[in-house]
């Protein structure tokens, strides 16, 4: 489609086409199609490269054999309102599952080897009322615990995430000086901050923590209510973003590769091939190394500081069984390594009658995620028996490990000022991706945001007001 050139001048005036902008995002996750999507529904004429053979950054799917594989497990909360956005953006709002309430199934293992199943769940009431019922039948906990962790989460509430000296305590301190025991901390604190910021207690920023918790779980009854992709997550951060890149006008370069940003005169970027594609805005989109060494010297403020910006890793275990082994679509476990089953049988396309896919998704993963295979399969497998009997007599068909070893920036205290922020100090050269200054951890919330931010950014000043992300509705 043909793009309209406004033109300016009075009716006795000479018209004048205005030169058409022109943008290249470098990274096709989350932060960069979200960039470039604004950005060419701008009528910024926009050029999307991406390294890989697929957009989608970490939250892709690969083929194996006849299973169709998230590299892993994936998750957003109802709060997550830019990332839902975007999905409705993709037109995928169909290929996502919403819980209608927070229900987590936790399945505790005693030493002894004896069961037992609680919950986490919210019932239709005010904040925190909404968790009140829950927290007073949960089983893993006690009566006494069970009330450390309502005032720990009434203490909570009071933070603000902004404040700079939150980011200087770790969040398993403030715990512990606000009563919290190391039976509340695993039970409700670990179970929900290592799933969700990739790192426990003792080595998660507070400012951090106290973002998750309460936009998660203190600010609205509905906002932790968990979704999922009800297809291989391919098919809405690949395919559906490329067609619409695509019909929005994009330029979209898959298997290319940014290798030099220069911005002596203009903004160019050299591709590997040798190509130069010069433009209005360069935004870096990609992950943190990749934009530290596209960045020139002098960017942003303390750049050398990047490089101390650390990674944290996630470890998915992938087993397939002959016969079903769980009716729900994911469970927590405490007393065991395992930490958070899903099924993914359905979105994988199995094609073997009976057969159940189980993912077991492993975040601060440090210490396993470069143990080999039959050492992981030894590890995973006798305790996926000990939290589910019937996979005792079930013969395992596949077994596999998908490990994203910079999964994540590490959320250790101290973070937010190694983070920067969507402009640079070079003009027309941002930065997006969810290790920026977004002030949420490292999620694709957080990520969306982020391309949303440097989006604004570059638009500033040409009669485009910035989108709200409060309620994940795109400017139009």
């Amino acid at each position: 489609m043909p793009r309209v050139h406004r033109r300016t001048g009075g009716p006795m005036s000479t018209p004048t086409a205005r030169r058409e902008r022109t943008a290249v995002v470098v990274g096709g996750g989350l932060a960069g199609i979200t960039a470039a999507l604004r950005l060419a529904d701008a009528g910024v004429r926009t050029t999307l490269l991406e390294a890989r053979p697929r957009l989608g950054g970490l939250a892709f799917s690969f083929k194996r054999g006849d299973l169709t594989v998230d590299n892993g497990q994936h998750v957003y909360l109802r709060c997550c309102t830019a990332y839902r956005g975007l999905v409705d953006r993709l037109g995928a709002d169909g290929l996502v599952d919403l819980q209608p309430r927070l229900d987590v199934p936790v399945l505790a293992l005693a030493p002894d080897g004896t069961r037992s199943l609680g919950r986490l769940r919210r019932a239709e009431l005010p904040v925190p009322l909404h968790l009140a019922g829950s927290l007073a039948t949960y089983r893993h906990l006690g009566p006494a615990d069970r009330l450390r962790v309502v005032r720990g989460a009434l203490a909570l509430k009071k933070l603000d995430p902004a404040d700079p000296a939150l980011d200087d305590l770790s969040f398993g301190e403030w715990l512990r000086r606000h009563g919290q025991t190391p039976a509340t901390v695993e039970a409700v604190w670990d179970l929900v901050g290592v799933a969700t910021l990739n790192a426990t207690a003792d080595r998660t920023s507070l400012a951090l923590a106290a973002k998750v918790f309460k936009t998660g779980l203190l600010s609205d009854p509905g906002a932790a209510d968990i979704g999922t992709a009800a297809v291989p997550l391919g098919e809405i951060h690949h395919d559906r973003a490329l067609a619409e890149l695509e019909r929005a006008g994009v330029r979209v370069l898959l298997r290319t590769r940014a290798a030099e940003l220069k911005a002596a005169e203009q903004n160019t970027v050299r591709l590997e091939g040798g190509e130069l594609l010069t433009a209005d805005t360069v935004v870096l989109a990609g992950a943190q190394d990749t934009a530290a060494a596209l960045l020139p010297d002098g960017a942003v403020p303390d750049q050398h500081r990047l490089a101390g910006f650390g990674t944290a890793p996630i470890l998915n275990v992938h087993a397939v069984y002959d016969r079903r082994l769980i009716r729900r679509p994911f469970f927590a476990a405490l007393g065991s390594p395992v930490q958070f089953v899903f099924d993914r049988t359905r979105h994988s396309g199995l094609d073997v009658p009976g057969a159940q896919y189980l993912a077991v998704s492993q975040s601060a993963a440090e210490d396993e995620i470069d143990l080999p295979v039959a050492e992981l399969r030894a590890r995973y497998l006798p305790e996926l028996e000990r939290l589910l009997p019937a996979a005792r007599g079930a013969r395992v068909l596949d077994f596999f490990v998908t490990r994203e070893r910079t999964a994540t920036f590490d959320p250790a205290p101290g973070t937010a000022r190694l983070r920067p922020g969507a402009r640079t100090d070079v003009p027309g050269v941002l930065l997006a991706g969810s290790w920026t200054a977004t002030g949420w951890p490292a999620t694709m919330e957080g990520a969306v945001r982020s391309g949303h931010t440097a989006a604004d950014a570059a638009l500033a000043g040409h009669g485009r007001l910035p989108v709200d992300r409060g309620d994940g509705r795109w400017p139009r």
